[in-house]
């Protein structure tokens, strides 16, 4: 009986772990919903105005994405030397401008859609959503 008793313990223990790490898990499609909840909230975003902003602002994030991407497998390896490393900073600092472009460019488009007012609020209200999302992740990664 004794034995019984521990063998459940120890498969139910095994199941909480799982559901836990499941929870754990990044999950994309979530998040871009976590942060439009936010925005659409803390800007206080009507449904119109949402509808105009948040579309814009996946295909912002969808082309950043790429450039995210290519800045990923750029900082994969450690360049050999002096002259690959220079270029790999050059790569880097013109993919930083390319983003900084995006968005630019996107919040042009933005602005024409709704007022600089609601736009400055949901740039806004999107890094306090990205500052307090990293400050749960670093919370999670010291348990």
């Amino acid at each position: 009986m004794k034995k019984f008793f521990i063998a459940i313990v120890v498969l139910m223990s095994f199941g909480v772990a799982d559901i836990c790490a499941q929870d754990r898990k990044f999950s994309p499609e979530k998040f871009d919903a976590a942060l439009e909840k936010y925005i659409v909230e803390e800007a206080n975003l009507s449904q119109q105005e949402a509808s105009k902003i948040l579309p814009l602002l996946k295909e912002m994030h969808d082309r950043q994405r790429v450039v995210y991407s290519k800045m990923r497998k750029l900082n994969k390896e450690k360049p050999a030397t002096e002259k690959e490393c220079e270029d790999a900073i050059k790569q880097y600092d013109k993919m930083n401008i390319e983003l900084k472009h995006i968005e630019h460019g996107y919040h042009k488009k933005m602005m024409l859609e709704v007022s600089a007012i609601k736009v400055y609020d949901v740039i806004k209200a999107e890094n306090r959503f990205h500052r307090r999302m990293f400050k749960g992740w670093q919370r999670g990664k010291r348990r």
